[in-house]
């Protein structure tokens, strides 16, 4: 899967506002869908004409006060040559965001959507193995910037209307608007172009248009809630990697808790909730050059690996009901499971297939 998808990269600054200027040109702005019966073509008469408007009145007045009770917990980072986005996380102060968006910068312009004027902001850590950074501004939040609100996971569902709002090609302050497409992907992201190359589980899938800048922002649902922030976006290959419309994925609120929590308590992660194998490894081939396996190079002191008798040269090929044929395929799976879980992993030792039960350790 991680060949059909590109990490929604820091923008360069220079290049915002000629970037931009062509996306307006070229018509990408999204306007609200009609809603109600008037959506669906048919004239109507009646009592059913009557209640038309204000049902696509009520259904833009929802959105419009979203709008106005999140954006001003959304924010646009500037860290060094590029630039993203991000959402205020406490009344102290602190912004949780995207690794890749912090890259390797210490210091930081924050603007928020309802101010024109930057703030100044420092690291406090990153967690690049799920894409997660806070930083914390120079000083309590000024006036009229607050909190997001952050919703709840397990109530996110398929169909669900949601809006998400960032800094795309450098537009502070934008909002587009779609629905949760699915729940429970597992998405990996490049290294090249500064992607952290971390591999994240449980995202959330959304049509809402996620586009370079977005990275770090909200995706937010119609009770104001933060429930993901927006992280990747498909490519088509068809197109030359190009962006596939409508499909865009975001780091579900509950790992975004669990990580900012540690990080703004600790100052960094001391827990991650994601599983481990306890091994380094690398991709094999078959005969006919096909990925057929995952080689194990180093097994880790008191690891998972090792607890179960694994060694290095063995070449691991399924884990629980998973076929592993490349290490992204591994890491996929791995990012599905809990520490303490069991599995058996299926695996190839002097040409004989063996299974281990492994009780799978933390990252």
């Amino acid at each position: 899967m991680d060949a059909l998808l590109s990490r929604v990269r820091a923008l360069s600054l220079p290049l915002v506002a000629g970037v931009g200027a062509v996306a307006l040109l070229g018509g990408c702005t999204t306007a609200l869908p009609p809603a109600g019966p008037a959506a669906a073509g048919p004239r109507v008469t009646g009592t059913a004409r009557a209640q038309a408007p204000r049902q696509a009145g009520d259904l833009q007045s929802e959105y419009q006060a979203v709008i106005k009770a999140v954006l001003p917990s959304v924010v646009t980072i500037e860290a060094g040559e590029s630039l993203g986005s991000g959402v205020v996380y406490d009344d102290e102060g602190h912004i949780v965001t995207n690794a890749h968006v912090v890259g390797s910068a210490r210091s930081f312009r924050v603007t928020v959507a309802t101010r024109e004027q930057p703030l100044a902001a420092r690291l406090i850590s990153s967690y690049p193995d799920q894409d997660l950074a806070v930083i914390k501004l120079d000083g309590p939040p000024p006036e009229g910037v607050r909190p997001a609100r952050f919703g709840n996971s397990a109530k996110v569902e398929v169909g669900q209307i949601v809006l998400a709002m960032g800094s795309p090609l450098g537009l502070t302050g934008s909002v587009t608007q779609g629905i949760v497409s699915a729940i429970g992907r597992t998405v990996s992201e490049g290294r090249a172009g500064g992607g952290t190359g971390a591999t994240i589980g449980n995202m959330v899938q959304t049509s809402a248009p996620i586009n370079p800048g977005n990275s770090g922002g909200a995706l937010v649902n119609l009770n104001s809630e933060v429930i993901g922030i927006p992280t990747l976006a498909a490519v088509d290959p068809e197109t030359g990697g190009g962006a596939a419309p409508g499909i865009g994925f975001a780091i579900p609120v509950s790992m975004v808790r669990t990580v900012a929590d540690q990080i703004v308590r600790f100052g960094s992660v001391r827990d991650s909730g994601r599983a481990a194998l306890g091994i380094s490894g690398r991709t094999v081939l078959d005969d006919a050059y096909r990925p057929a396996g995952v080689a194990v190079e180093r097994v880790l002191e008191g690891g998972a690996a090792q607890e179960a008798g694994m060694r290095v040269g063995d070449i691991i090929t399924r884990v629980g009901d998973t076929e592993i044929t490349t290490i992204t395929s591994l890491l996929e799976a791995l990012a599905s499971l809990k520490p303490e879980q069991k599995v058996d992993v299926r695996y190839v030792r002097g040409g004989r297939a063996r299974t281990a039960r492994v009780t799978l350790g933390e990252m």
